[in-house]
């Protein structure tokens, strides 16, 4: 029987797994995604977390029928581009030519968010609907599109919600325009705006939970804890997020009227359904179509999805 390899490399973890062809996990990996030193230092940390997750699966990664690696950025034959939650990736660097030299086995790259979407079409929550939208709630705020049972990427840039703009002039984004969903519900500029808080006097309990596990970012479960422990700036900048998150899904689905959203993502798994209910209820104002609302699920794959979902590439003609 055939095993495959899947990393799903993200703003602060890097994941990998090794499945078989009923897609089961035999091993896994969790890694910290590198703070800085570039690219390079990226492709060894992914290299070792596929190694530690072929370990754990009782294999050596020649052994395995290929490699499937999610990533965020633009990828383009084996290269990935514009990867901006990641540290100093600037131009575009061959990810996948350095993987297959330092694994000794083929290769295969996909959007992160796409692939984890295709996973959750074929294997989770996505399974009853010929049409979705996948909303990864994370570091940014990445989005998919299936429909009529195929994904949908336009030129390229086809499903990017985080982009959706919810407020004109509003927030600066990551990708440096103004009022995107991701200026709002991005982890990444949620932290920023902690910081800014902060210096203008307001309290938080964040960075006292960040330290206190042993963290350098505040990372989703830092901000489900501060939410446990009922922090006010936590509550405030969450309730911000849904808001936004709630806008621009909806804005989405007056377009494109799909039958299912799934909310995966860093923060998307961690809060659950609560929060992916909230999602739902936030849409609804904006709804041209209130009616007929779009099913919301939480990725039913988990934390795994993402890594599982680049495993399929060495079977996906998609």
């Amino acid at each position: 029987m055939s095993t495959y390899g899947g990393i799903d490399l993200g703003g602060t973890k890097i994941q990998a797994v090794v499945v078989d062809e009923d897609n089961s996990v035999l091993g896994s990996a969790r890694r910290p995604t590198p703070t800085a030193g570039g690219p390079a230092d990226v492709a060894r940390e992914l290299e070792s977390a596929l190694r530690d997750a072929a370990v754990a699966a009782e294999l050596d990664p020649p052994e395995l029928a290929g490699v499937g690696v999610g990533t965020p950025g633009r990828v383009e034959d084996g290269d990935v581009a514009q990867a901006r939650n990641l540290p100093d990736w600037e131009g575009s660097f061959p990810l996948g030519p350095t993987l297959s030299r330092a694994l000794g086995v083929q290769v295969r790259l996909g959007n992160d968010v796409q692939v984890a979407t295709a996973a959750e079409f074929k294997l989770g929550a996505g399974r009853l609907y010929d049409s979705l939208l996948g909303v990864f709630w994370g570091t940014g705020v990445g989005g998919a599109l299936i429909l009529e049972r195929r994904p949908w990427r336009g030129r390229g840039g086809a499903g990017e919600i985080g982009h959706m703009v919810v407020e004109m002039d509003g927030a600066r984004c990551t990708c440096g325009r103004k009022g995107c969903v991701e200026a709002y519900a991005g982890r990444g500029a949620m932290e920023r705006h902690v910081h800014r808080l902060v210096e203008k006097g307001r309290k938080t309990k964040l960075f006292d939970l960040m330290r206190e596990h042993g963290r350098t970012r505040l990372t989703s479960g830092v901000w489900a804890r501060a939410l446990e422990h009922g922090d006010k700036m936590a509550q405030q900048l969450i309730d911000r997020a849904v808001e936004a998150l709630g806008a621009g899904i909806a804005s989405a689905q007056n377009l494109i009227d799909i039958e299912g959203v799934i909310i995966g993502g860093g923060l998307g798994v961690r809060l659950g359904h609560p929060y992916a209910k909230r999602i739902a209820e936030a849409m609804q104002p904006h709804l041209f179509v209130d009616s007929q609302p779009p099913h919301v699920h939480v990725a039913a794959l988990g934390d795994l999805g993402g890594a599982v979902g680049a495993a399929l590439l060495l079977r996906s003609e998609g």
